[in-house]
């Protein structure tokens, strides 16, 4: 079945912005610590941010640190990521997930 659907993914300008979002169908996302991980062109998927399960704590991976916000709404089971500031490197497909499961994630690419 599927649990996790991320969106919001599209072509965008250097310098620009987007909002990923993670739909749960399958899953009630309070119960897990959720994060955010990307897989750029020729690279290994990596974290890039984490949320705890009441949203009070997160971590950035340092290249995204001041430019990502990752955010969650229990009560609209959603995840969101928002990108600002984008950089061609940024570009890749983004998934969310818990520990071991992950959706099928959206296409960001950063290309003028």
């Amino acid at each position: 079945q599927v649990q996790l659907v991320e969106s919001g993914g599209g072509l965008v300008q250097p310098g620009g912005s987007r909002r990923l979002s993670c739909a749960a169908p399958g899953i009630s996302i309070s119960d897990y610590v959720m994060s955010w991980y990307r897989q750029a062109p020729g690279r290994q998927r990596e974290v890039i941010a984490v949320i705890s399960m009441a949203g009070t704590s997160t971590n950035y991976a340092d290249s995204v640190k001041g430019r990502f916000t990752i955010s969650r709404d229990n009560a609209k089971n959603t995840v969101y990521l928002q990108l600002n500031n984008l950089k061609t490197e940024d570009t890749g497909r983004y998934y969310c997930g818990t520990a071991g499961n992950w959706g099928q994630g959206t296409q960001v690419t950063v290309s003028s």
